[in-house]
């Protein structure tokens, strides 16, 4: 699948770091370092700029290391680039770690995957049809 992209940033472009990866590494575009102290979350830009088939989204989703090592995860993840928004890409990053952490240019930041999605069309009715489960929910199922 090729993905018209625009690189405005000073980094190569995305790329998938093995044969078997579902994501690529986004890197910050910033002209100076950030700073992100504890709780504190901000949104760091990446200098590309998409156009996504439509069908398609991109997802933004944390680095396992930077959230393990760091405490560093992205706020709303995964964020979601849809196939008809232009502006520039930006991570929405919080630091859940008790130390500062500095954001350099070029620091791989997030990851992003393309993954193909369908659109729903709601049937209303008024009954479900009934399950094991049922109404189960928030942890109904154990932990063991």
């Amino acid at each position: 699948m090729k993905i018209k992209i625009i690189n405005k940033s000073a980094h190569d472009l995305p790329h998938y770091e093995t044969g078997a990866s579902a994501g690529m590494d986004l890197r910050a575009n910033i002209s100076e370092l950030i700073k992100l102290q504890p709780l504190e979350r901000t949104i760091v830009k990446t200098g590309l700029f998409l156009e996504l088939p439509i069908g398609y989204e991109a997802q933004i989703r944390p680095r396992s290391g930077l959230a393990a090592k760091k405490g560093i995860t992205v706020l709303n993840a995964p964020g979601t680039i849809d196939a008809d928004y232009r502006g520039e890409v930006g991570v929405i990053l919080v630091n859940l770690s008790n130390e500062p952490f500095i954001i350099e240019n070029g620091e791989r930041i997030a990851q992003m995957v393309i993954a193909k999605h369908e659109r729903a069309e709601w049937e209303q009715v008024t009954v479900l049809s009934d399950t094991v489960r049922g109404e189960g929910g928030f942890g109904s199922t154990g932990t063991k």
